[in-house]
């Protein structure tokens, strides 16, 4: 055993010791080499072929990897919002389904681009690392041939030393290296541009499994990130409307106070030079305007001894100086009462409108109605704000308008604009 072990290690040291002198002697060009045009095309084409796959292999490795951390910061993401959303707020289950839901998707989408994606690559490029070794055994034994061939060749030039033993053993050598080398040479013409051809088919069965799985994976994931959108949209109108603000303990106001009714806020002065004007002579028409009323209330205290019986009438009938009290009220100018029911902002242009329009306003944030009386619209769209129909219904932050070109009409949140 011994030996034939030993004898094995000296016939492969004996081999390799060959090929390394008849590569020299190639390299300088003391003996020829067997060429193959063809082979060589071939194998320059498996090269590019491989690297292209190495290549496309290790960065698929690294996209996969980056994709399961953006898969692991997303859920970390949602399972903050989830605590943080307080459960009284609106769409909270919606909101944690819908987390829920992206989770999946993640996992689905990962599951496919390893399993069908670098599944099927990984196993392509196993192919190069069995076929290089088959190529470089084929160089090998083209060396071992063309030693033969040198030797054999060598034992036939000089006929006067012409050993015809060893002559027949090296055309016995050199038969048997040119047969195994034309066998693997063979192989090879075959299998490299099989395998070459393949790397159009594979790629593009590759790619369509994974942008079909990236389409998939984005249009599904694109939906829920919409629930949520719209989630937290809503969440906004509310907050708007004031429906989470805090709500302080007050005291009921009373009706005589500024704050307690908009609606029956007026201007004390005006009202009182009306009651002046009103004990004046019936017979004579009046102008219900604020600068007339101001004149007759001067007029009235520069004949305060003219006027003392109707005054003295007046304090005596306190109830029918109520009652008429109501009618100077009324003649307040529409103008006041605007002014004081809808705060006017500043820089709101209010010439040149048309009638009933308060002032312009423009749209700077897109809003979708809630409730069929509000206004939707777009992100610059002009609307006129316009007096409510009723007081009563005025919200606060909230303000009545109509779209101009459209004439829609409805509640819309001020925040949502800024004035023209």
């Amino acid at each position: 055993m011994a030996e034939s072990k030993g004898a094995l290690i000296a016939k492969t040291v004996q081999k390799h010791a060959g090929r390394a002198k008849e590569k020299f002697l190639q390299n300088l060009g003391k003996v020829d080499r067997t060429a193959d045009d063809i082979f060589d095309e071939h194998l320059q084409n498996f090269t590019r072929q491989q690297n292209s796959a190495t290549r496309l292999q290790k960065e698929f490795n690294n996209y996969i990897r980056c994709v399961r951390a953006v898969q692991a910061a997303s859920k970390t993401l949602m399972d903050s919002l989830n605590e943080i959303y307080e459960s009284q707020w609106t769409g909270h289950d919606l909101l944690y389904v819908q987390a829920q839901n992206l989770d999946m998707l993640w996992q689905d989408f990962t599951h496919k681009l390893a399993d069908q994606v670098l599944v099927p690559l990984n196993t392509y490029q196993s192919q190069f690392p069995e076929m290089r070794k088959k190529v470089d055994k084929r160089g090998r034994k083209l060396v071992d041939y063309d030693s033969q061939r040198h030797n054999f060749q060598s034992l036939q030039c000089n006929p006067k030393k012409r050993d015809e033993l060893k002559v027949s053993r090296g055309k016995e050598l050199l038969e048997e290296a040119k047969r195994t080398y034309e066998q693997l040479n063979s192989e090879l013409h075959d299998e490299l541009p099989a395998l070459y051809d393949s790397r159009v088919l594979f790629l593009v069965t590759n790619l369509q499994t994974l942008f079909a799985a990236e389409q998939v994976f984005h249009t599904e994931s694109a939906k829920v990130y919409s629930e949520l959108e719209a989630i937290v949209d809503k969440l906004a109108n509310e907050s708007q409307r004031g429906s989470y603000t805090l709500k302080k303990n007050t005291e009921p106001q009373s009706p005589k106070s500024p704050n307690a009714n908009s609606s029956l806020i007026i201007n004390t002065q005006p009202a009182q030079n009306n009651i002046t004007g009103a004990l004046e002579d019936n017979t004579t028409p009046r102008d219900t305007s604020p600068t007339t009323q101001i004149n007759g209330n001067a007029n009235s205290n520069a004949n305060s001894n003219a006027n003392s019986n109707a005054n003295s009438n007046a304090n005596s009938n306190d109830n029918s100086l109520n009652n008429q009290d109501a009618s100077p009220q009324n003649a307040v100018a529409p103008s006041k009462r605007v002014e004081e029911l809808y705060d006017i902002p500043v820089g709101a242009t209010t010439d040149n409108l048309p009638p009933g329009v308060l002032y312009r306003v423009k749209a700077t944030y897109k809003y979708s109605r809630e409730d069929v009386d509000e206004l939707s619209f777009d992100v610059g769209e002009i609307i006129r704000v316009v007096e409510y129909d009723d007081p009563e219904e005025q919200e606060e932050g909230w303000l009545m308008g109509m779209k101009e070109g459209t004439n829609e009409k409805g509640m819309f949140p001020a925040n949502f604009t800024k004035p023209l």
